[in-house]
């Protein structure tokens, strides 16, 4: 099984890297390959991710919207770089509270996160699931640095 998951996740990088310079549908390749990626490291059994993966994209996409309603909000507010200095100071402060706001309302979705997949998962694979997502990001970041290089 192991071996199939490895063999599936070379092939959806591969057909990831493929169509890297598409923008139109890179969001959902790049959620496949980050399936397949954490489900290699994770090494779930059937009985796991079955569990697992509903309140995993769950909580990703919380967590997802969160931070885009941040940003937005942040774009809106800021059309353009120069304009921070004009910006007043009330919605200065008012954009500093809605990012604490987020902030915290990450945090919450996270210890609810660890407390449904604490009884799918053991201790020891959410720490791989933390070190996966953390590499996964990382191999993402290189990735793309390299192709803009190129």
């Amino acid at each position: 099984m192991k071996n199939l998951l490895t063999f599936l996740y070379i092939i959806i990088f591969c057909t990831l890297s493929s169509y890297s310079q598409e923008k139109k549908g890179s969001k959902e390749k790049i959620k496949t390959l980050k399936i397949a990626y954490i489900s290699e490291r994770l090494n779930l059994t059937p009985n796991e991710a079955e569990k697992f993966w509903p309140i995993y994209n769950t909580h990703d996409e919380n967590h997802r919207s969160l931070r885009s309603k941040l940003r937005l909000e942040i774009k809106k507010s800021i059309k353009d770089k120069k304009l921070i200095n004009t910006l007043s100071e009330k919605d200065a402060e008012r954009l500093v509270l809605l990012k604490l706001t987020v902030d915290n309302q990450i945090h919450e979705s996270k210890k609810k996160f660890m407390e449904q997949i604490k009884k799918v998962i053991s201790y020891k694979k959410i720490i791989k699931l933390h070190l996966a997502e953390l590499d996964f990001g990382r191999n993402l970041m290189r990735k793309y640095k390299n192709s803009r290089g190129n």
